[in-house]
C-alpha cells in the first residue's frame, strides 16, 4: 500500500512538475524559431526541417546573438545595469539587514522592542504605496537616472531584517557572553561569530532580494530615462517596441536571456527558500 502511495505521489508531482515548466519549456522553443516567424501551434513548436523527406531539429540560435548584439539597442549594456545594480543591492541589502537584525537581537538599548515593531508594522505596506514618496525622495537629492536611483532605495528590506531576526534569536547568547569576557568588540562578534553562524539565513537573503531586483520593472522604469541607464527588464519593453511586438522568436529568446539567471539562483538556492520561510514563521 505504502508503495503505491508513493508512486501515486511520484506521478502526481511529475505531471504537476510537467505542468509548471511547460511555459518555459515553449519559451524556449520559441526562441528558436526563424526570426519573424509567426506563433507556432502545439505540433509545430519544435523548429524543424526537411532534410531528406525527415523532420529534423532546426534549431535558430543565431536568434541570441541578434539580441545581444545585433537588434539596435544596447542590450550588453542592459545586462551590465541589471548585473551591477543587482550586485550592490544584494551585497548592502546582506550588510544593512544583518547589522540591523544583530542590534535587535544581541545588543540591548532602550526601545529596541519599539524599533522592532516599527519594521514589523512597516511590511504592512505594499511597495507601490511607497514608489511615489520615494520618488520625490530621490528627485529632491538629484539621484535620478543614476545608479543611485536604482541601487539606494533597494538596500534595506523589512521583512529581510524581520528574517535574520528571528534566525539571530535561535543562536546561544553565551557566545556573545564569552567572546566579550575575552575582550572582542560588537563589530568583531557580528563579524566574526554569527555571520559565519547565520549563512543559511543569509543565503535565504541573497537569493529573495537578487530575484526581486533582478526581475524589478517599475521602479527602474519610474527611475530612470536614458536609454544607456535602463536594465533588462525594462530594455525587454523597449525591444519588443522596436520589432512592433511582432516578432515572436525574438522575443522569446530576449525573455529566455533575462530569465535563466533567476531560474539558476532560484533552482541552486530553493532549499534555501523553504528554510526562509520556516524562519520567518516561527520565533
Amino acid at each position: 500500500m505504502k508503495l503505491f502511495r508513493a508512486l501515486g505521489s511520484y506521478l502526481l508531482l511529475s505531471a504537476l512538475a510537467a505542468f509548471l515548466a511547460a511555459p518555459f519549456v515553449w519559451m524556449l522553443l520559441v526562441s528558436l524559431h526563424p526570426s519573424k516567424a509567426p506563433i507556432p501551434t502545439i505540433e509545430r513548436v519544435v523548429p524543424t526541417r526537411f532534410e531528406e523527406g525527415h523532420k529534423v531539429f532546426d534549431p535558430h540560435f543565431e536568434n541570441y546573438k541578434t539580441v545581444l548584439f545585433d537588434s539596435g539597442l544596447p542590450v550588453p549594456i542592459f545586462l551590465l545595469n541589471t548585473v551591477f545594480v543587482t550586485a550592490c543591492t544584494v551585497c548592502l541589502v546582506l550588510l544593512f539587514t544583518s547589522m540591523a537584525a544583530y542590534g535587535l537581537t544581541r545588543l540591548r538599548f532602550a526601545g529596541r522592542e519599539t524599533f522592532f515593531r516599527m519594521f514589523w508594522l512597516s511590511m504592512m505596506f505594499v511597495g507601490p504605496v511607497l514608489q511615489i514618496p520615494v520618488y520625490l525622495i530621490v528627485r529632491s537629492l538629484g539621484w535620478l537616472d543614476s545608479y543611485y536611483a536604482l541601487i539606494v532605495p533597494g538596500a534595506s528590506s523589512a521583512f529581510c531584517v524581520f528574517l535574520l531576526r528571528q534566525f539571530f534569536i535561535q543562536i546561544p547568547f553565551d557566545i556573545d557572553e564569552a567572546a566579550r569576557l575575552d575582550g572582542a568588540s560588537e563589530f568583531r562578534i557580528y563579524w566574526k561569530l554569527i555571520l559565519p553562524l547565520a549563512k543559511p539565513a543569509l543565503a535565504t537573503v541573497a537569493a529573495f532580494t537578487f530575484i526581486a531586483t533582478w526581475t524589478d520593472f517599475f521602479w527602474p522604469l519610474l527611475a530612470t530615462n536614458s536609454l544607456y541607464m535602463r536594465t533588462l527588464e525594462v530594455g525587454l519593453s523597449v525591444f519588443k517596441n522596436s520589432y512592433g511586438g511582432n516578432n515572436w522568436p525574438m522575443q522569446m529568446a530576449a525573455t529566455v536571456i533575462v530569465m535563466v539567471p533567476v531560474l539558476a539562483v532560484f533552482l541552486y538556492a530553493q532549499r534555501y527558500f523553504v528554510r526562509g520561510i520556516i524562519l520567518g514563521s516561527t520565533k
